[in-house]
């Protein structure tokens, strides 16, 4: 299969995840495990068909997920269906972990993004003002991901002003990347990178910083990271043009930008939460739904060939 018809197959593929129903034939088996020792009340529905469930709550709202589900039980696809409540109370701030088993070594970049937190169309804003506008801040999410296979190994979402920076949040997400056994061969960052702990976490991990150097640095003084410092003079020998051929600094942009702008297209960048809890949970869940599908897609093409 050449590459143009690959691409395009796994873009059709991708819709056929939108009504993936392996959780309907594990049903009992997920439930019993579920709950395993488990006290009070047990699960009445399992975890798979609660993602389901957040997948298509990317489109509807709620009481759209209710009928869904009703159907799918009049339809004998599963035994019963919950009420809205039911899925609010496990899909509101579920943040399912991403996926990155097999994953033996990547080319990773983080960057940040944001979104906002209403949806109030300008018809409405224009009409009646926006008395919130002055205490209205976006959520932020931030990834890290391979920058050749745009899988993302890494999500924090918050409100903007109160979670971690993205320097902070790229050292988290590569830590806990070689915690389940990835090895980081490189890590592509803008200006907002060119940080002292950053570069010494790279040495450490044996991976090849290729980080934009901010324009008042200097590599004179004693303080601060050594091998920053060695940076800054390569930087300052070769010149930005040189050496961002060199370095393929523009590789950084298929593994974030590219991520962002397919999210913001598919699944829009309005939120509907209203809690700082809801908004993160929903950021993350954006970004989470949209590398399970295309990562799964492309598990499938791969498997056809």
């Amino acid at each position: 299969m050449g590459k143009t018809l690959q691409g395009r197959e796994e873009l059709v593929i991708r819709g056929t995840f939108l009504f993936d129903l392996d959780f309907a034939r594990q049903w009992d088996h997920e439930l019993v495990r579920m709950n395993m020792g488990k006290r009070c009340s047990p699960y009445l529905f399992p975890e798979s068909f609660m993602r389901f469930m957040m997948i298509w709550k990317q489109h509807l709202d709620y009481r759209g997920l209710e009928g869904i589900a009703r159907s799918m039980k009049d339809s004998g696809l599963i035994p019963q269906y919950g009420d809205y409540t039911t899925i609010w109370y496990r899909i509101h701030d579920l943040q399912p972990d991403l996926d990155i088993a097999g994953l033996e070594y990547t080319d990773l970049a983080t960057d940040g993004t944001g979104l906002r937190t209403n949806n109030a169309g300008s018809y409405r804003i224009t009409k009646y003002g926006d008395p919130d506008v002055r205490k209205r801040r976006h959520l932020v999410v931030i990834i890290t991901a391979d920058v050749r296979t745009k899988r993302i190994i890494g999500i924090e979402s918050h409100i903007e002003g109160s979670g971690p920076s993205e320097p902070e949040t790229a050292q988290g997400h590569m830590k806990d990347a070689v915690l389940h056994g990835v090895r980081v061969r490189e890590f592509y960052g803008d200006g907002a990178f060119d940080v002292n702990d950053l570069f010494d976490l790279m040495h450490s991990m044996g991976a090849r910083p290729v980080i934009k150097i901010r324009k008042n640095a200097t590599g004179n003084h004693y303080k601060g990271s050594k091998y920053r410092r060695r940076a800054i003079r390569e930087y300052r020998e070769s010149g930005y043009r040189e050496w961002s051929e060199q370095n393929q600094y523009g590789m950084r942009w298929p593994g974030t930008e590219g991520i962002f702008s397919a999210v913001k297209r598919k699944l829009g960048e309005n939120c509907v939460s209203r809690s700082a809890e809801g908004l993160g949970a929903e950021g993350y869940q954006r970004f989470w739904v949209y590398d399970y599908i295309n990562q799964r897609a492309k598990e499938r093409v791969k498997a056809m060939n």
